[in-house]
């Protein structure tokens, strides 16, 4: 079985007495979320601080928390950060960056990266970098993952980071170079859960929460979904045998975040990559998953060529879209802007934004209950046996 988190405080729970429901129960097929909205609760948050708390935005080029940015998505409220290799110098200051963030925002916020083994690093001019995914699992065993990963955990949470978008789950056995190649463990379902698993536990065992990623799979889908529109014809049944058993075995294992791909799924959605679609993330709740489901990042071509940021914020979470990623905070205040007028013309439903909210504070360590009337569980990964 696995053991859950309950984010729910007896401070929450006095704060949402007053005599107003602000939302539905769960429906039918959403229980495997157990995101359960509090009957007879006001939301502690505004509509547009509620709104705010479901992105997580990058800072481009920002190394100091002097700079224009960071107090601009701070007095936006988002609910996290992404800190890429652009706002990494040394250890010292990226220490300083992170936690003049968190103090001048006086509130929880999930501070992410995107620290893969291999090509893929933010950190590792700074703590070392590592041999390629494919070639780690080819070449070691998982409880050599899983302390290395410990190892990156360790050094990532000494300077503020509490969330890695990491590990890749996809299955590739292609190019090394390709979108995913070597990034990915390995081509078989079966390895590739079992090293992904290993390191998203060493990165638990360091401090910090793990991301499967890209739900449900890559799928063979050729073309880089960063420049524009790709597409995988794969078929249901021929995702469930391959590309989604990483995925299964992630979520048995109690993954507390995945990211969904911007690839399009022509057998789930003919008309939306994963990250845009309705239909993706209820196959990815029919799967068990209990935890935080995020986006990639809307900036990418599959995504802002066909919708803008702030047409994309308000589809991702109309869609079930927990967390919203965009590598640009520039624009986070445009897409706050939309999620609340949605919620206001009644294009976005406000029991969704909540749930959304919700998820996204419980990860990022606050009460849920006190800020949108969301009593929530956030699956804790289990080591294996």
């Amino acid at each position: 079985m696995i053991a859950v988190l309950t984010v729910l405080t007896a401070a929450g729970a006095a704060s949402c007495a007053t005599p107003e429901r602000t939302g539905s129960g769960p429906r039918r097929d959403d229980l495997a979320t157990v995101t359960t909205t509090v009957p007879a609760c006001r939301p502690g948050a505004s509509l547009r601080e509620r709104a705010a708390r479901v992105l997580i935005v990058g800072m481009p080029n920002v190394t100091e928390s002097s700079q224009t940015l960071v107090a601009e998505i701070l007095d936006v409220g988002v609910g996290g950060v992404l800190v890429t290799s652009a706002n990494v110098e040394t250890r010292a200051q990226v220490t300083r960056l992170i936690g003049d963030i968190k103090a001048r925002a006086r509130r929880p916020m999930v501070i992410s990266t995107d620290e893969e083994p291999g090509r893929v690093t933010s950190f590792g001019h700074v703590i070392g970098y590592t041999s390629s995914a494919r070639r780690l699992a080819r070449e070691g065993t998982t409880q050599a993952m899983r302390q290395l990963a410990r190892e990156q955990g360790t050094a990532l949470a000494s300077m503020g980071i509490n969330l890695d978008l990491a590990p890749v789950a996809d299955l590739d056995g292609g190019p090394s170079s390709g979108t995913i190649g070597d990034r990915s463990f390995s081509a078989d379902p079966a390895l590739a859960a079992r090293y992904a698993h290993a390191y998203a536990i060493g990165l638990a065992d360091g401090g910090v929460k793990a991301t499967a990623k890209h739900f449900p799979g890559r799928a063979q889908a050729s073309g880089d979904d960063h420049v524009g529109r790709i597409a995988s014809t794969a078929t249901l049944e021929h995702l469930r045998e391959t590309d989604l058993k990483p995925f299964a075995d992630l979520i048995r294992e109690g993954v507390p975040v995945v990211m969904l791909s911007n690839v399009d799924y022509v057998a789930i959605d003919s008309s939306a990559p994963a990250s845009m679609s309705a239909k993706a993330y209820q196959l990815l709740r029919s799967m068990g998953f209990r935890g935080v489901a995020i986006t990639d990042s809307i900036g990418m071509g599959a995504v802002n060529l066909r919708w803008d940021m702030a047409q994309a914020a308000v589809k991702a979470v109309q869609a079930g879209a927990d967390g919203v990623l965009n590598t640009d905070g520039n624009a986070a205040r445009e897409m706050v802007d939309a999620l609340v007028a949605a919620v206001e013309k009644g294009e976005l439903g406000e029991d969704r934004l909540n749930q959304a909210a919700g998820r996204m504070i419980a990860l990022a360590g606050g009460d849920p209950v006190a800020f949108a009337c969301q009593s929530v569980e956030i699956p804790k990964l289990q080591p294996p046996p």
